[in-house]
């Protein structure tokens, strides 16, 4: 067999082998990594290029090694689940870098970060100012975690005092034109229902790259032609707009009348409304 397709072959056989095992050891391996999954990272992709390269090496040799190496990644995570010393000394700890609005300077020498090296972090993080953080520690997978000073984070509904709203997860339910059945299953939605929402919208299904229902129920499609203009969901801001109309008529009503009760009977109904207008807002709102 020609040296070149030695190589061929024994990339395919260890990028599948790698394939397999990365599966076997879960999606921690895909994300941020520590400093142990660091390490033998390098030295998996080591073993597999020494292997592929140099054809005087016996293949079972690599497969071999990178398959002890991967049992002993595995071994070190089952342990650390269960261990937080033997996993702060494993992955590393959190550090914290600022506390109470200062930088804490002999933290950030140890981790060996300079002060432009924290501002690029913060900036990453949409914080331009460092008088707007309270409190940030440098996680173990090198990303920086931010807590902003109150008066600086987001106002949420709680603050201004509304209800919290419960919203679903969006489920795609066309993609290249192909209804997903499954995730129409997901929301109590059928095949016909999907079908009148296109035809409202005036859209083919074969001419829809994505479909989506958002957690209010509504359809919203993105074209394979982006020159197709695709109209915006009229019908929940136009019950918004009648029950804000029927809030004004009975204003109107209150105002007109001489009499108590008929007065007291329109005030009364007008905040039930508005209390009714103002919970279903958020849903009605494009």
């Amino acid at each position: 067999m020609p040296e070149w397709l030695v190589i061929v072959v024994r990339v395919i056989l260890f990028l599948v082998a790698l394939f397999l095992l990365t599966r076997l050891l879960g999606k921690k391996q895909l994300s941020e990594l520590s400093f142990f999954e660091y390490v033998s990272g390098i030295t998996i992709g080591s073993i597999t290029a020494e292997v592929i390269i140099n054809t005087d090496n016996k293949v079972w040799h690599g497969i071999i090694g990178i398959c002890v190496l991967s049992l002993l990644i595995y071994l070190v995570e089952f342990i650390s689940v269960h261990s937080k010393k033997f996993r702060d000394f494993v992955e590393g700890s959190g550090t914290v870098i600022i506390k109470d609005g200062k930088i804490l300077e002999e933290n950030l020498k140890k981790e060996k970060y300079t002060t432009d090296e924290l501002l690029q972090l913060l900036r990453g993080k949409d914080i331009f100012d460092l008088s707007e953080v309270e409190y940030a520690v440098l996680e173990a997978k090198g990303s920086l975690s931010v807590l902003p000073k109150k008066d600086f984070r987001p106002v949420t509904r709680k603050d201004i005092g509304l209800d919290s709203v419960n919203e679903k997860e969006t489920q795609s339910v066309i993609m290249d034109g192909e209804i997903l059945d499954e995730a129409l299953t997901a929301i109590g939605k059928n095949r016909r229902w999907l079908q009148t929402e296109l035809a409202k919208k005036n859209v083919m299904l074969e001419n829809v790259f994505l479909g989506q229902v958002n957690s209010y129920g509504a359809l919203t499609v993105d074209l394979f032609d982006d020159k197709i203009q695709v109209p915006e969901d009229q019908e929940r801001p136009l019950i918004l707009a009648h029950l804000k109309k029927c809030q004004a008529d009975l204003e109107l009503f209150a105002l007109a009348t001489d009499s108590k009760k008929a007065k007291s009977l329109y005030i009364n109904n007008v905040k039930k409304l508005e209390n009714s207008i103002q919970k279903l807002t958020p849903f009605l709102k494009n």
